[in-house]
């Protein structure tokens, strides 16, 4: 709810995290974290000053329930309002749906953002065991709390600090992890931020390089079927580790003070409907691939386990959107030149072009396709997309359009080419062509000319770089700032 997205303020909470831990007399830190947002505005800052820091994220609603079936929040909600633009679901049912969807405190019990940035903090050692599946509500969501607590204290005894956890290695760790689960593209952004604020180097290309061959284990809706509540009676995120551990750097400390090979050996699977095994895994080669090409010069993501697998080899004409007031004004018009076979194209949603670089890249389908039982069509944006939605879904392009990327010269009737096994994303002009349109291109007028929305525009990093803010990135560490009298 928070406008224009609250993605534009995650940097804003990690200066304001690290300078409240770096200003009081702080020896550990214990993060609580809820939605997908805090997890890594509260990583960046404690990871910038780098003091003994667990993780406890907030949990996971229950299980939606409506009329006989679960009800994932999101992903129901995405389903649901095409069904209404396809005048095949009243509007009154879909109120009905979604006053069923949320029947506890906690944050969204799909796959999500927010359930794969709790996944993240366990898979890189800084939450303990439990961390991502517990539900909200349950009792042993306050018993993990009360574990860090006391944890933190021997970790401070321990001079235990965040770098020594979040090393190369762990994040190779997460990354691994994200793919096994299905995970948010969300976290490729937020995971290099992390990273940058510790010195350590990861780029967008080591998702693809790590991970992109690897199987989803994991059947969590949107790319599968059960929700979170579901994942953590099967075992939880333990149990993925373990099936994935000849993977993973199982060696390295965690919060625990263990390593990850002694935080897992335990873990077994009471429910292999919901956590498939390694050998027969739920989809092959899920993890999410990077994207190259004239279009996008320094990378853009897809996911493929929520991907439709007839469109991951794809060429259609261009319908190209200016803005995201641009697309809303013309996506229901019954004149818009488009089919099911066409590529839409979101432009100026990016960091600075929005600005925040909004969760708008799942754009709704025009109701003429819908009205064919289509249910899927490739967008391609410089925007992002809740870890809730799915489709064929090109992401996070960079350089974004409002920085003067390929993607601010794309015109209507242009042909686009997809080859995700190629990891390609080709844009069908010349050279030449490209050149001359870039020539001729004029940057978008700034959206304020003072306060943080321009401190943001002028110093915010690409997609393919966190999107961090370019003076946060780096080594900083717990320095003692002067007396205050």
């Amino acid at each position: 709810l928070l406008r224009p997205t609250a993605m534009l303020y995650r940097n804003l909470a990690s200066m304001d995290v690290e300078e409240s831990i770096r200003g009081n007399p702080i020896d550990g830190v214990v993060l609580l974290m809820g939605c997908d947002k805090t997890t890594p505005s509260l990583l960046m800052g404690a990871s910038s000053v780098d003091l003994p820091t667990i993780g406890v994220s907030g949990g996971p609603m229950l299980n939606g329930k409506w009329r006989g079936q679960d009800l994932g929040s999101g992903t129901g909600v995405w389903s649901m309002s095409e069904q209404v633009r396809a005048g095949t679901l009243k509007l009154a049912d879909f109120f009905e749906a979604e006053s069923c969807m949320h029947r506890s405190h906690g944050h969204c019990m799909t796959m999500g953002t927010a359930s794969t940035m709790a996944s993240m903090v366990e898979a890189l050692g800084v939450g303990l065991p439990g961390n991502a599946a517990y539900p909200a509500v349950d009792g042993r969501r306050n018993v993990l709390a009360r574990e860090a607590g006391r944890r933190i204290v021997d970790m401070v005894h321990q001079d235990l600090k965040l770098s020594q956890i979040l090393t190369r290695e762990a994040f190779e760790n997460a990354i691994r992890t994200l793919a096994a689960i299905g995970g948010s593209t969300n976290a490729v952004i937020h995971l290099i931020a992390i990273a940058g604020r510790l010195g350590v180097p990861l780029k967008m290309e080591d998702f693809d390089r790590l991970a992109s061959e690897l199987p989803c284990l994991v059947n969590l809706q949107p790319s599968g079927k059960y929700l979170m509540e579901d994942f953590c009676y099967a075992g939880g995120l333990p149990v993925v580790m373990k099936e994935i551990a000849h993977l993973l750097h199982t060696d390295i400390i965690t919060a625990t003070g263990h390593t990850v090979a002694e935080n897992i050996a335990d873990a077994q699977n009471y429910n292999p409907e919901v956590i498939k095994t390694f050998a027969e895994p739920f989809k092959a080669n899920a993890g999410i691939a990077v994207l190259r090409g004239n279009l996008a010069p320094r990378g853009a993501v897809i996911k493929p386990s929520a991907a439709t697998p007839a469109l991951m080899v794809h060429t259609g004409r261009a319908v190209v959107f200016e803005d995201i007031e641009d697309f809303h004004k013309r996506i229901d018009d019954e004149d818009l030149d488009v089919d099911e076979n066409c590529v839409l194209v979101l432009k100026n949603c990016g960091p600075k072009g929005y600005p925040g670089m909004a969760e708008v890249g799942n754009m709704p389908l025009p109701p003429k396709v819908l009205r064919k039982g289509i249910t899927d069509m490739v967008r391609i944006s410089d925007a992002r997309m809740s870890g809730t939605a799915y489709g064929t879904v090109v992401l996070h392009t960079a350089p974004e359009a409002a920085a003067g990327g390929p993607l601010a010269v794309v015109r209507n009737g242009d042909l686009i080419e997809l080859n995700v096994p190629q990891r390609k994303l080709h844009l069908h002009i010349s050279d030449a062509e490209l050149a001359q349109r870039l020539s001729e291109w004029k940057a978008p007028a700034p959206p304020l000319a003072s306060g943080y929305w321009k401190l943001y525009v002028d110093t915010v990093l690409q997609a393919d770089q966190g999107v961090d803010l370019d003076f946060l990135v780096g080594k900083r560490g717990a320095f003692v700032p002067r007396d205050n009298h």
